[in-house]
């Protein structure tokens, strides 16, 4: 009796041992390691060659850098369970489907300062609370700053139609000029290079790469009315409207337009003067005149 009741103990402790087997095992072992190499390409700060202009490199900035990164790596593989406000307990069971996020927009802003290594400072303090991806010098040297699948804080309360969350969606790329001056060959050619990786490395698409102005008209100017965003165009990088302005239909409303390029027009001024100082550069004011309809409606039709 001792015997058969011993043989009865051993076979429900295996059956609870099964019952509480972890099923999803295989899966989970494949989903840490994704995040570890996820992982790596986060904490990559490595400098990387621009392929069309060789002699210019990406630097890194490390300072407080790799301490805060380590947050955000915890977190990438962080698997509690957590409870809800109703007191349901939601389950952790990791997938083996998914990657980072990618940026879909890039924004161009000119930093305002005196110089590169001021803006440096700027970025690399706490208190501050900016930052950016890039910042090109006036001698064309790029600084990486953030790994481009992290999230700087450069685009601030903006808006692009119906994404009112730039950072999030965006890689930020400061010029190093003050604005009120022309920018200067070098730093344009490095930026058409950086451009270029950019764009092929993350499929941004061409009417996405805009200025601070463009999603914010009521805050900011920058990259300024010196800006060639004709040239950036002429390279694959925005559009830019027809030699000849299209002559737009009678019922052509200009406001709608701008919304429907991406514009916030709740200060209808605003939008027409950030518009202008995109594509009417000799003419940056809020006179929604024939010229700048015509402007609009091209640009819409693109």
């Amino acid at each position: 009796m001792m015997k058969k009741y011993f043989y009865y103990i051993i076979l429900v402790l295996i059956v609870a041992s099964c019952a509480t087997k972890n099923p999803h095992k295989a899966t989970e072992k494949e989903y840490n390691a994704q995040i570890k190499n996820l992982k790596e390409t986060l904490s990559e700060k490595e400098a990387t060659p621009l392929k069309n202009e060789p002699s210019v490199v990406i630097d890194s900035i490390a300072y407080r850098y790799k301490n805060q990164l380590l947050n955000y790596k915890d977190t990438l593989s962080k698997t509690d369970t957590n409870i809800l406000q109703n007191g349901i307990s939601s389950e952790w069971i990791g997938t083996v489907n998914f990657n980072l996020r990618k940026p879909n927009f890039i924004i161009l802003h000119h930093t305002a300062q005196d110089s590169i290594q001021q803006t440096i400072k700027t970025f690399t303090l706490k208190e501050t609370k900016v930052s950016a991806h890039y910042v090109i010098g006036r001698d064309g040297k790029v600084v990486h700053m953030l790994n481009d699948y992290l999230r700087a804080w450069h685009a601030g309360n903006g808006s692009w139609g119906k994404n009112t969350d730039i950072n999030s969606s965006s890689i930020g790329i400061e010029l190093d000029n003050n604005g009120f001056e022309p920018f200067s060959e070098p730093q344009i050619n490095t930026l058409l290079a950086l451009l270029t990786k950019l764009k092929k490395d993350y499929n941004i698409p061409t009417q996405n790469i805009i200025g601070h102005s463009d999603i914010a008209p009521s805050r900011k100017v920058d990259p300024s009315a010196f800006f060639p965003w004709k040239l950036l165009a002429l390279n694959g990088f925005g559009v830019w409207p027809d030699e000849e302005l299209p002559c737009p239909p009678s019922d052509f409303n200009a406001e709608l337009g701008l919304q429907a390029i991406g514009y916030n027009t709740k200060n209808l001024s605003a939008a027409i003067t950030a518009f202008k100082l995109h594509y009417i550069q000799t003419e940056v004011n809020t006179i929604l005149d024939e010229k700048t309809i015509s402007t609009i409606y091209s640009i819409y039709k693109k």
